[in-house]
C-alpha cells in the first residue's frame, strides 16, 4: 500500500500528497471529490493539466509534504547527464544537493530527496492515469473524439511514469535477466489506500509499458487532434508522443526493429532544426523538432530550483555563476570545426574563477597563450559577458557551453523543459538499424541530421556496425547534451565512467569523488536507484529485502 499518495483533484490542477505523517488530516479547501473530478470529459482534462503542470512545478505546491529542493523534470531531466558525467562541474556548488548526485551520494541513499522525490513523483502520475483509465473502464461516459484524447494521453503518461521508474530503480533491461531481475511495484488503483502488488520483474514492467504506449496509440488515432501554434499545445501528450515513447521502451529492451518503426513515425511532422534555431537556446518548446515538453507558466516560481538554474551558463544564481558548467573536453575534441555545434561550446574562454576546481583561476594561473597580457585576458571575459548578456558575477571557464540559454539571459526565468525531440528519433532509428545489422539503412538514418549539422558530413564512412555504433555513442552524446540521455545510454550500453580516461575530461577528481569512476552497470549495483525507505516501511508488499 503507497501509504504516501492520496489523490485529490482540485479545480486548476491536480494536488496530491507526499512525504508526510499528516496526509489524511486535511483536505484543501479548493478539492474536489474523486467522483466529481471525474463525472465528466472537461474535468478528467483539468486533471492532465495538472499532471503537466506536476512535472515541472515545486514538489511542495502540489505534493504535501514536498521539498522546494525539487521541482520535477526541472532536476529530473538534467540529472541523466549529471550522474554520468556528461555535464562537467567546473567549481564546488552544492545548492539542492546538485553536487551530492554528481559525487554518486544521494541516489544510492534511501533517505535522500532524489530518490524519494523521483519515485513518488512518479506514482503520483501513475495514481493519477489510473483514476482516468479506470473510469473509463466503467464505460459510463461516451468516448467521443475528446474523451479517446484524454484516455490516449492518460495511458501514454502511464507508460512514461513506469518507464522512468523501471530505468532508475531496477537494473538496466540489457544487461541483466529481465525475466527475474526485480522491477519496481505495479499500481492499479485509482482510491486510497493504493494497495499494489509486490516488485514485478523487469520484464512485467516492460510489458506494462508497451501494453500502456500501445492502447494510447490506439485511442489517439481516433481523437481529436493536438492544437498547434503555441507553447502550451506542445505539453499535451499525443499520438507522436506516444511513438516516441514506444521507440525509447523498445530501444532500451533491445527490440530494434520495433525501435525504428517507431521513432520513424514519432518525428515525421517535426523537421530538424537549422543553426538559428539551434542557437537560439533550447528554451521553448515553439522550436520545430519539440515533440513534447513542458511549457513552464510564469507564476511557477521554479526559478533557482529550474532547469536552467542548474545548468544554464546565461541564469543569475549561484549555481552557474560560481560553476560554470563545462562540455567533456573529450567530446569536444571529437566535433570536427565543419559541425556548427561546435560553436556551442567556448574552448578558450578564460578562467576567472579563482574557486576552479582545475586550481587554474584568475589571470595570475592562466595558461592559455592566447592571452599575453591581463588587459588580453579581462577583454576576452568581457566580451564574453556582453556577447551571451552574462551579469558581472558571472565567472568563465574554458569549455563552458551555452547550448542551453535563457530567452532573457542574465536573468532567472525558467523557461520550458524540452522532452522529446525529433533528432532523438533519428538516432534511435540509426541505433536500431545498426544493432540488427543494416548498415545502410542506420546510415539513411543518420544522413539528414548530420547533414544538417555538418556541411562536410559524410555517412559512408561508418561502413561497419562498429563504427556506426561509435559514431552513434559520439552523435547522441553531442546532440543531446544536456538532455538527460546519458544515464540511461550508459547503461543501455554498459559503459562505465572513468573521467581520467583518454586525456581526462576536465572534471576534478577530488571534486567528483565516487562520481569521478564507477565500473559498467552489468557489474556495478550502485547505478540503481535505492527504494525511499519511507516505502519500504509503508508499503506491505515490500520488505527489507527488496531494497535495492
Amino acid at each position: 500500500m503507497f501509504q504516501k499518495i492520496l489523490v485529490l483533484f482540485v479545480i486548476v490542477a491536480i494536488t496530491m500528497t507526499s512525504c508526510s505523517d499528516d496526509f489524511l488530516e486535511t483536505k484543501p479547501t479548493d478539492a474536489i471529490s474523486s467522483t466529481d473530478a471525474l463525472s465528466s470529459k472537461e474535468n478528467m482534462a483539468l486533471i492532465l493539466n495538472g499532471l503537466h503542470r506536476l512535472l515541472y512545478a515545486q514538489s511542495q505546491t502540489l505534493l504535501s509534504g514536498g521539498s522546494s529542493y525539487r521541482s520535477g523534470n526541472h532536476y529530473w531531466v538534467p540529472l541523466g547527464d549529471n550522474l554520468a558525467g556528461g555535464i562537467i562541474h567546473s567549481a564546488p556548488a552544492n545548492n539542492l544537493n546538485w553536487q551530492n548526485d554528481t559525487r554518486w551520494i544521494s541516489h544510492n541513499q534511501e533517505t535522500s530527496r532524489t530518490s524519494k522525490h523521483l519515485w513518488y513523483q512518479r506514482y503520483h502520475i501513475v495514481a493519477s492515469t489510473n483514476a482516468i483509465i479506470n473510469k473509463a473502464a466503467e464505460g459510463t461516459i461516451p468516448e467521443d473524439e475528446k474523451m479517446k484524447e484524454i484516455i490516449g494521453q492518460a495511458y501514454a503518461y502511464r507508460a512514461y511514469a513506469y518507464l522512468s521508474l523501471v530505468q532508475h530503480y531496477a537494473k538496466g533491461y540489457l544487461i541483466g535477466n529481465p525475466a527475474s531481475d526485480p522491477g519496481v511495484p505495479l499500481l492499479f488503483s485509482s482510491e486510497a489506500p493504493f494497495t499494489s502488488e509486490p516488485r514485478s520483474t523487469v520484464q512485467v514492467i516492460y510489458d506494462q509499458c508497451m501494453s500502456d504506449v500501445n492502447n494510447a496509440i490506439d485511442y489517439f488515432e481516433g481523437a481529436t487532434a493536438r492544437p498547434t501554434g503555441n507553447a502550451y499545445d506542445k505539453s499535451q501528450l499525443n499520438i507522436d508522443v506516444a511513438y516516441g515513447l514506444k521507440a525509447r521502451i523498445a530501444l532500451n529492451m533491445g527490440d530494434w526493429r520495433t525501435a525504428a518503426d517507431a521513432a520513424v513515425l514519432a518525428r515525421a511532422d517535426y523537421p530538424l532544426m537549422d543553426e538559428s534555431d539551434y542557437y537560439t537556446g533550447f528554451n521553448t518548446t515553439m522550436l520545430p523538432e519539440v515533440i513534447w515538453g513542458s511549457n513552464v507558466i510564469g507564476t511557477e516560481t521554479t526559478y533557482f530550483r529550474s532547469y536552467f538554474y542548474l545548468m544554464s551558463n546565461t541564469f543569475n544564481g549561484s549555481q552557474v555563476r560560481n560553476n560554470p558548467k563545462i562540455v567533456d573536453k573529450r567530446l569536444y575534441e571529437q566535433i570536427p570545426d565543419t559541425d556548427y555545434r561546435k560553436g556551442l561550446f567556448l574552448k578558450d574562454a578564460p578562467n576567472s574563477n579563482s574557486s576552479a576546481s582545475n586550481g587554474e583561476g584568475g589571470w595570475e594561473n592562466n595558461t592559455n597563450p592566447l592571452y599575453t597580457t591581463k588587459e588580453e585576458f579581462d577583454a576576452a571575459i568581457a566580451a564574453i559577458k556582453s556577447e551571451y548578456g552574462l551579469a558581472s558575477g558571472h565567472n568563465t571557464h574554458p569549455y563552458m557551453h551555452f547550448k542551453m540559454k535563457q530567452k532573457a539571459p542574465g536573468g532567472i526565468d525558467p523557461d520550458d523543459i524540452i522532452l522529446m525531440r525529433s533528432s532523438e528519433m533519428y538516432l534511435i532509428e540509426a541505433e536500431a538499424e545498426a544493432m540488427l545489422g543494416n548498415i545502410a539503412e542506420a546510415q539513411n538514418a543518420l544522413r539528414p541530421l548530420g547533414e544538417e549539422r555538418d556541411d562536410a558530413y559524410d555517412v559512408t564512412t561508418f561502413d561497419t556496425q562498429e563504427k556506426l555504433m561509435d559514431h552513434i555513442k559520439f552523435q547522441r552524446a553531442l546532440e543531446l547534451w544536456g538532455e538527460g540521455f546519458l544515464y540511461t545510454d550508459k547503461i543501455r550500453w554498459d559503459e562505465g565512467i572513468d573521467h581520467a580516461a583518454n586525456g581526462g575530461s576536465g572534471a576534478s577528481a577530488d571534486l567528483y569523488q565516487a562520481g569521478f569512476q564507477q565500473a559498467q552497470p552489468s557489474i556495478n549495483n550502485e547505478w540503481v536507484f535505492k527504494i525511499p525507505q519511507e516505502e519500504i516501511d509503508a508499503n506491505p508488499n515490500l520488505g527489507p529485502e527488496n531494497q535495492n
